[in-house]
């Protein structure tokens, strides 16, 4: 009798597939309909928000979406035809129900696999990195999405490993029991991913946390490329390293050894943990809960400016009037103020700087808030910023060296005539000659690249002048001979001016002075990308661009590099 059972049941199965391959078309049509769906759906999502030039997110996000509704769309079906074969009188179903299962579980291990490739790249690409992650709600919500997935990630891994080879056991002592077990986990499957969904949906709503400002909530960050030459470092790193590593061959054995597999892996977890606590602390520094905030001001001639104006007012009494912690009210201080032209400057976020002048440091630096407006603040910081290349630009010379590390250039606006012109116009288009000049001494170096105009338009470069003494009447003080061809500001010179001659300082003895001699006449080298790349003050120990065709030579370098660096961000960080 029950040989006769199995045998219908086994003609059923096959009149049922022969119709499914009959009508796959017809079946066809509602699953392409339901992709494109989910994919357009990805068309108005924030993956085109973030990177509207590129239709690869967006794309991405379709793959994804699609992939989702593929993996969920089924469940609830699988769990319904579970719970029918699993009864004593659903013997006819049973064998639908393991050829389901079975090719559901290779279908959803192949679905599985592209959600979680494309969430981590949507995920990284629309949260922005760690501070994205950690300090906005659109990170701790990829985060909740996490915690959710691994669960049933983990449940499918033990459902197929352990329930799906028991389907096709006994009906009464095995297959039934495996069947009801895994009907259940389905369920619990189809609910957690009703929740992903609902998660989802809240992101939607959600600015991304690329486009939002993080607010960190732990007191430090790592930053290696801070701490790295600090002494004793590098060893703790490199004790911390091995530690790591036996930890992680530790824990790859107890995964592969049955025996003693629990002690294996408990010792890799305690050597793990002690490799962490080894490697982590000596590359981590302190954090605010403003250290990775975007400025509200662009890093710009105005702005830096601004914020020399407001540093004499508020800052230079125990910074000192070149910031270099020698103000007149520090001799009375406890603890001395910090030397503001140092490389630590920069070293900092602009958020933990900001931190800083808003509330204060300990007893010895009051806070700013109610003194000084939020957009002020952000004008000391690029001033504070400026500063500190200031004196990393005492390495820049007449010739360019790659190796160097490069110094952004700030932006500026300058008027020539009736038009307006910035810096950031040129950036991607060609390299510029930044020429700041006091007449009459610079009138003959003036009638050089004059003559020379058209050989550094040959290569592609842009030359800008500037005066140094005011842009009052400048066109008709130069004269009509020789011919300027090349842009003169009129206007904005003040604060390009104000802002550049951060940069005169030298490697010379009296580079070093705190108030460094101002030269009358100074040009700047910027490539394509806006970086400071060489310098050339007239009157140095080496006759540099006074030889017009040594410029000429750095131009043309400029000018044919393949290799162009990532331009700076307008907001400096």
């Amino acid at each position: 009798m029950g040989g006769s059972v199995n045998e219908e049941s086994r003609l059923q199965l096959e009149r049922y597939l022969q119709l499914v391959n009959r009508r796959k078309f017809v079946f066809a049509i509602p699953v392409i309909l339901a992709v494109a769906g989910a994919g357009l759906a990805a068309w108005a999502g924030h993956a085109v928000g973030v990177d509207p030039g590129s239709a690869l997110p967006a794309l991405v996000n379709a793959v994804h979406l699609a992939a989702t509704g593929a993996w969920l769309g089924p469940l609830p079906a699988l769990a319904l035809l579970l719970v029918a074969a699993s009864r004593e009188d659903g013997a006819d179903g049973r064998p639908f129900a393991v050829l389901a299962v079975r090719r559901f579980s290779t279908w959803a291990l192949a679905v599985i696999t592209v959600i979680v490739v494309t969430g981590v790249w949507n995920a990284w690409n629309e949260v922005g990195g760690v501070p994205g992650l950690v300090g906005t709600g659109y990170g701790r919500l990829v985060l909740l999405k996490v915690a959710l997935l691994l669960p049933v990630l983990a449940l499918a891994a033990w459902n197929r490993r352990s329930l799906l080879p028991r389907l096709g056991g006994d009906g009464a002592t095995v297959g039934r029991p495996a069947m009801r077990s895994l009907a259940r986990f389905v369920a619990v499957e189809a609910v957690v991913g009703a929740a992903l969904v609902v998660v989802a949906a809240a992101l939607a709503l959600t600015p991304p946390g690329r486009h939002t400002t993080p607010d960190w909530p732990l007191s430090f960050r790592l930053a290696p490329e801070v701490t790295w030459n600090f002494p004793g470092v590098k060893t703790q790193v490199l004790i911390g390293a091995q530690i790591l590593l036996v930890g992680l061959l530790a824990l790859i054995a107890g995964c592969l050894v049955r025996r003693w597999r629990p002690f294996m892996l408990i010792g890799a977890a305690v050597l793990l943990v002690a490799g962490a606590q080894q490697t982590l602390p000596p590359l981590a520094v302190d954090a605010y809960p403003t250290t990775y905030r975007r400025p509200s001001v662009p890093y710009a001639a105005a702005s830096i400016a601004h914020g020399a104006s407001l540093y004499r007012i508020h800052c230079a009494n125990c910074h000192g009037p070149a910031g270099r912690g020698d103000g007149p009210a520090s001799a009375g201080l406890l603890q001395p103020p910090a030397d503001l032209t140092a490389p630590h400057t920069n070293d900092h976020t602009a958020g933990d700087i900001f931190w800083w002048l808003t509330h204060g440091v300990g007893i010895v630096m009051p806070g700013f808030d109610a003194k000084v407006p939020e957009d002020e603040r952000w004008d000391l910081i690029n001033f504070l910023r400026a500063l500190s290349t200031g004196e990393a630009a005492r390495s820049l010379t007449d010739i360019d060296e790659p190796e160097r590390p490069r110094l952004r250039a700030p932006d500026f606006t300058f008027a020539t005539g009736p038009a307006q012109t910035t810096l950031r116009d040129y950036r991607g288009r060609q390299p510029v000659l930044l020429v700041l000049f006091t007449l009459p001494s610079s009138r003959a170096r003036l009638a050089e690249l004059a003559q020379a105009y058209s050989d550094l338009r040959s290569f592609n470069a842009a030359v800008l002048a500037v005066p140094m003494d005011g842009g009052e009447k400048i066109l008709s003080r130069i004269g009509a001979s020789p011919r300027i061809l090349f842009p003169v500001a009129t206007e904005g010179a003040e604060d390009i001016v104000s802002t550049y001659s951060l940069f005169r300082r030298t490697r010379a003895p009296e580079g070093a002075l705190p108030n460094a001699p101002m030269p009358a006449h100074m040009e700047f080298l910027i490539d394509r990308s806006g970086y400071l790349r060489a310098r050339w003050l007239p009157g140095g120990p080496q006759p540099g661009w006074s030889d017009i065709k040594v410029l000429l030579a750095e131009v043309q370098a400029l000018s044919h590099e393949t290799a162009v660096a990532a331009p700076p961000d307008e907001h400096v960080h």
